[in-house]
């Protein structure tokens, strides 16, 4: 899987580019649907990312890329049942969750990436 550019509004992997929030389990990518987490909007000042989500949790490692700006919230819930299903979680802003993932085994390592802010 090659990242190939990230910038505000946009991702691109493997020569296809992305204008939303995506989801990469096991090497495949998806739209990440955020609806379910919509209604935690004003509590968060932010649509968070949330276990209400359809998370990808077959996998030993979660990266969460959190946007431009790490402004993506990610809820206590979410975190807890990380630690309750033995997943380790890492959230960085999505610059650096990218650079983290280039040299993960993406069978073993998920991500769910924030592209705007």
């Amino acid at each position: 899987m090659r990242f190939e550019s990230f910038s505000f509004g946009f991702i691109r992997i493997d020569g296809v580019t992305y204008e939303h929030d995506v989801v990469v389990e096991r090497g495949i990518v998806r739209k990440r649907n955020k609806k379910p987490s919509k209604e935690l909007r004003d509590v968060y000042g932010h649509t968070p990312l949330s276990s209400k989500e359809e998370i990808p949790w077959k996998c030993r490692r979660l990266i969460v890329g959190t946007g431009m700006h790490a402004a993506l919230p990610v809820t206590d819930e979410l975190k807890r049942s990380a630690k309750q299903r033995k997943v380790e979680l890492i959230i960085l802003p999505t610059a650096q969750a990218i650079e983290a993932l280039k040299s993960e085994d993406l069978e073993r390592t998920n991500a769910i990436l924030h592209v705007t802010c």
